[in-house]
């Protein structure tokens, strides 16, 4: 098995990069993406074993992008990020099947990417 692979799916461009840069320094391979169209296209391309999604994507559908995703190859993991409460609930597990997380926007990247290794090393 080979480094893991993630998508990261965020508009705003430099807390994307900082999660890039980070997960890249402990050996996962990244594809940054800032807009629906992009995480299509990335998708299109290769399977993924861990998305990192805003669930609040600036004139974008993130649960049109997970349900992709998980079309795409049933075993990728979602985490959703967001810096609303939408869906603080809980409720967006029983949306999308393949989500493992759901997590606030400011969490250290160190947490998140804990939370990659996991559930990516779990596919």
């Amino acid at each position: 098995m080979g480094p893991l692979r993630v998508l990261i799916v965020e508009t705003n461009l430099s807390l994307g990069q900082v999660w890039q840069r980070h997960l890249e320094r402990h050996g996962i391979k990244v594809r940054l993406e800032t807009d629906q169209s992009g995480a299509i296209a990335a998708l299109a391309e290769r399977s993924y074993d861990v998305v990192i999604l805003n669930l609040v994507l600036k004139g974008s559908s993130a649960l049109a992008i997970s349900d992709l995703a998980s079309i795409r190859n049933p075993e990728t993991r979602v985490i959703f990020v967001t810096d609303t409460s939408f869906f603080s609930d809980g409720s967006v597990f029983s949306l999308c099947p393949n989500v493992c997380a759901y997590l606030q926007a400011d969490t250290p990247p160190d947490d998140l990417t804990a939370m990659v290794e996991h559930y990516g090393n779990h596919v």
